[in-house]
């Protein structure tokens, strides 16, 4: 596995946008900005990150600019600005002969980059933050975290007091933590150690049968290590889960699974009796399965390396995950 290198005072962030723009929400992205910039951080914005609409460009020019900064030596890493919903369109524009040992961070509709950037090319990328994630007025123990990680000071983190359940309690963008927080360990006390893989399970469920699905070589070549996925739920019903995750497992995806980790569910919602966990427990069985962690949509949420090695434990509603750059 390649890590590409950690950020130092004055490294350049590049920000583009290959799915939905900022044109929306200008003020609060440059809050954003912000705060990455105490960082002692320099900023260098793509034409597309403050585009109005569901998309912000055709799928030639965001992958043109994405591959821009891919291939601009000053630019040390790459944050994708925010999520959306039409990513995975931009995928057969990119020039994989150009892509580069440099990081790659976002969440949700980023999942399909990100996710094929490491089980194509085995550099690991940063489940986390979007650029535009930072709009809070006071920054919560989970933002700074990341800002630690892209510095290189891989901490372990421990599952979080309380969680937010109502976006629009927030005041000037901080958190409103309200509900108490319980990871929960369906088949018993969780002490695994494997490989890190997945992301937004609503972008991965398209990939089987396009060239961008590199999962049966990837978890081939570390069945050694046995892997530990992580599936973000945006707002899939249970019956969509289900179906989606017996796809990927039919594509071969699970060889080796040593272990599950599922956030919660930002939009939940179901048409049978079937629960997100009743669907998770009919493909994966009795391997270790930890449900309501702090992953994902719901925050806080913590920072996954795709492609590192992990440590995680779960007992009497606590977790913990320990990453390991090998």
């Amino acid at each position: 596995m390649i890590y590409p290198k950690f950020l130092q005072e004055n490294s350049l962030i590049g920000i583009t946008s290959p799915s939905r723009g900022q044109g929306e929400k200008l003020e609060a992205f440059e809050k954003s900005l912000e705060h990455i910039k105490e960082n002692n951080w320099r900023i260098l914005e793509t034409a597309n990150v403050r585009a109005v609409g569901d998309v912000s460009g055709p799928p030639e020019e965001r992958a043109k600019q994405f591959m821009d900064l891919m291939t601009d030596d000053s630019v040390d890493m790459i944050m994708c600005a925010s999520g959306g919903d039409f990513l995975l369109d931009m995928l057969p524009y990119l020039e994989d002969h150009k892509i580069k040992d440099k990081w790659v961070m976002g969440y949700s509709d980023p999942t399909s980059l990100l996710y094929y950037i490491t089980t194509k090319f085995d550099i690991a990328t940063i489940y986390d933050h979007n650029a535009g994630s930072f709009d809070s007025t006071h920054l919560f123990d989970s933002q700074k975290m990341v800002f630690e990680y892209l510095k290189g000071n891989i901490l372990p983190q421990e599952s979080f007091n309380y969680h937010e359940t109502n976006m629009e309690s927030r005041v000037d963008g901080d958190y409103a933590l309200t509900e108490k927080t319980e990871w929960k360990a369906v088949n018993g006390e969780v002490d695994i150690t494997g490989r890190m893989i997945g992301g937004c399970l609503d972008c991965l469920q398209y990939l089987p049968g396009t060239k961008f699905d590199q999962t049966k070589k990837f978890v081939e070549k570390y069945k050694e290590d046995g892997f530990i996925w992580y599936f973000d739920v945006f707002a899939l019903k249970t019956e969509d889960v289900y179906l989606s995750l017996f796809q990927l497992k039919e594509a071969g995806w699970f060889e080796h699974v040593k272990g599950v980790i599922v956030g919660r569910v930002l939009f939940p919602n179901s048409f049978s009796s079937m629960t997100y966990e009743e669907a998770f427990q009919k493909i994966f069985g009795d391997i270790p399965i930890i449900m309501e962690a702090d992953i994902g949509h719901v925050v806080p949420k913590m920072t996954i390396i795709n492609g590192a090695i992990a440590h995680v434990t779960c007992k009497e509603g606590k977790g913990r995950i320990e990453q390991y750059l090998k």
